[in-house]
């Protein structure tokens, strides 16, 4: 049982065919069974069936499978048999040091099937999270300062002010997870956050991340908005930039490896990570593995958001429910003035980590009635048939709806959008096209490229899917067309790079630092020479040579995953002319929530109920693990 090396547990689902993982995670293990004799032949059939399972759910974001999930046999006899093969090892019943020196390649746990890197992952989170979920020593003097910082920025209000209470969350633990859909004011919080740390611990050190490039420059922007009637004492304070997380890391030339790490931690006492609901579960590992023992975590995040691409739902595991107890409940209450009956309430289900969290449910940007947020909230009560009448009617010019019906339900699903969706793709970008064709004489290329990155961020195709006729590379392709058309730039066959084209990076490159999700845009320097510009963290701009660029993808359109922690005033959601597995309730709001203005949405009426009616379920023992105190 030494030879685990060549087991593909690290191998990122993105990058590898789903069946040729399986077969070669089933393979492996029925050869490792059979070398070490422990498999009948009849036993090895389910041992390769319960490997492909578990390594197709790997790719589907699934962290493990629960025993009585898998198909053909009884979760006692899958139980058994795996563990009569040799392969598997029973936690709970093993004693953890005895545990952490065996290389068992599947581990089963409390009813649930984990690939061993998994298992171990969801451990070591589990133990990092309920250490840093300790409450922080207090004295009266101490709660009186903290009372008198939060009255200095947070003004009264009628009702529970829950930015002041999670404020003031955050100022007595060491771990806060605040959840919050669009406009409910996490960034307002984390400001005044700031401002009364700042007055309390005055040489704090702050660190601002979350997980994609865009995400970091919006936190970043929108912090520097909310402070600007604060002290300057909190206001110099404020980092110049907010990095993503796998930059403030230290991501290296190995996939996983950072240079900061338990050995090696951050220099920092506050880290707030902003759009957290992208975490996976080997990145959310690492981010507290580096994390120095004193320092406070803030998670920010929507919890009915998309999870992470790869496997993990860890922030929805967490902000699912929360509950104060009832000292909690009594500390906040005169720390905030709120009742402390309320405080008691909670939501949700049962709270992962008690006094750890809190949702904040009045959103400042769509009002109760607004088109955007009121779609929003049909699409995560699950209420389709509601939102699609009101679609229908067309009498709210912030969310519109473009017919999309395949009316022959035998016709293949490879019809195109009609010319209506089209067109309204094209319309979405005439400004940028507008911008790429003005002159900007005398104008240095930071100048120009600010005024047209403007133009470009106002609009956004989303899809659902990558292939097909309504799926990323042909809702690209067809943009890529229109926009040579338009701006005399050649045709499709001219190369790859060409004024205008913009480009999203989808490796993480420390060389250049660029990471994925990365969006920037060709652009002529002031030689006439072609670059690829993208924003510079803390303001300005890049420029990188096309040929230096890592893996990387045309971006007039993205897929709703690659869109989250981004903002657009307008969105189109393109979305298949059938039903699919990855159309959810969660993907319609993540693409829905983009939009700050208007959102058009173009597909049939049986997909947009089929969307609504779906929910993305990841499977996870994180929760459980947390609720049991266990850690591991």
């Amino acid at each position: 049982m030494n030879d685990l090396s060549s087991l593909p547990f690290n191998i990122p689902p993105a990058r590898v065919a789903r069946e040729g993982l399986a077969e070669g995670l089933a393979t492996q293990l029925g050869y490792w069974a059979r070398r070490i004799g422990t498999v009948q032949h009849g036993d090895t059939a389910l041992l390769a069936r319960v490997a492909r399972e578990l390594a197709l759910a790997a790719c589907d974001g699934h962290v493990c499978l629960p025993l009585t999930a898998l198909t053909g046999t009884s979760a006692d006899k899958a139980s058994s048999a795996l563990l009569a093969s040799g392969m598997a090892v029973e936690a709970e019943k093993t004693p953890s040091h005895v545990l952490a020196a065996t290389a068992f390649p599947l581990v089963i746990d409390n009813g649930r099937l984990y690939l061993r890197a998994f298992f171990d992952l969801e451990s070591r989170l589990s133990h990092a999270l309920n250490a840093l979920a300790a409450p922080l020593p207090d004295d009266a003097a101490t709660i009186s300062r903290i009372r008198d910082a939060l009255d200095s920025v947070f003004p009264p209000r009628e009702g529970v002010d829950w930015q002041k209470v999670a404020a003031a969350l955050a100022l007595t633990r060491r771990l806060t997870i605040i959840s919050g859909g669009p406009g409910t004011g996490k960034t307002t919080t984390v400001a005044a956050l700031i401002a009364c740390l700042v007055e309390l611990e005055p040489d704090l050190r702050i660190a601002l991340a979350a997980p994609t490039g865009k995400a970091a420059a919006r936190l970043r922007e929108a912090l520097d908005a909310r402070t600007r009637d604060l002290p300057e004492t909190a206001r110099a304070w404020l980092p110049a930039e907010a990095h993503t997380i796998h930059r403030l890391l230290g991501a290296t030339a190995t996939p996983g490896r950072f240079r900061h790490h338990g050995a090696n931690p951050l220099a920092l006492d506050l880290l707030v990570v902003d759009e957290a609901s992208m975490l996976d579960l080997a990145l959310a590992a690492s981010l507290l593995d580096a994390l120095p023992p004193h320092a406070r975590l803030v998670l920010l995040g929507d919890k009915d958001q998309l999870a992470a691409v790869e496997a993990g739902a860890v922030f929805a595991d967490l902000s699912s429910g929360w509950r104060f107890q009832a000292d909690k409940a009594a500390r906040l209450a005169a720390l905030t003035g709120a009742p402390e009956e309320i405080l008691l309430q909670g939501a949700g289900s049962e709270a992962a980590l008690p006094d750890s969290i809190v949702w904040l449910l009045d959103s400042h940007r769509f009002r109760a009635d607004s088109g955007i947020g009121r779609l929003a909230r049909e699409i995560n009560a699950g209420e389709g048939a509601a939102a699609l009448a009101r679609l229908k009617t067309q009498a709210d010019p912030a969310v519109l709806w473009i017919e999309d019906e395949i009316e022959d339900g035998n016709a293949t699903p490879g019809v195109p959008p009609p010319n209506a969706v089209l067109t309204a793709m094209e319309e979405g970008y005439a400004a940028y096209f507008s911008a790429l064709r003005e002159t900007f004489p005398g104008e240095p290329l930071e100048t120009r490229a600010t005024k047209i990155f403007a133009a470009f961020e106002h609009f956004r195709v989303l899809v659902a899917v990558r292939e097909g006729p309504r799926g990323l590379a042909a809702a690209n392709a067809h943009l890529e067309r229109h926009a040579r058309a338009i701006l005399g730039t050649g045709s499709v066959g001219m190369g790859p790079f060409w004024t205008g084209r913009p480009v999203i990076v989808l490796e993480n490159d420390p060389v250049t630092r660029l990471f994925n999700g990365d969006i920037g845009l060709c652009l002529p320097d002031g030689n006439g020479a072609l670059t690829v510009v993208f924003p510079a963290p803390g303001g300005g701009i890049r420029t990188v040579p096309p040929r230096r660029l890592p893996g990387h993808g045309t971006a007039f359109a993205l897929t709703v995953h690659k869109s989250q922690g981004s903002e657009f005033s307008e969105v189109l959601l393109l979305l298949p002319a059938r039903p699919v597995r990855v159309l959810s309730r969660e993907l319609l709001y993540t693409a829905v929530t983009r939009a700050a203005c208007r959102v058009t949405i173009a597909c049939g009426a049986a997909v947009f109920e089929a969307g609504c009616a779906g929910r993305a379920v990841r499977f996870s023992g994180l929760g459980e693990r947390l609720r049991n105190r266990s850690g591991g």
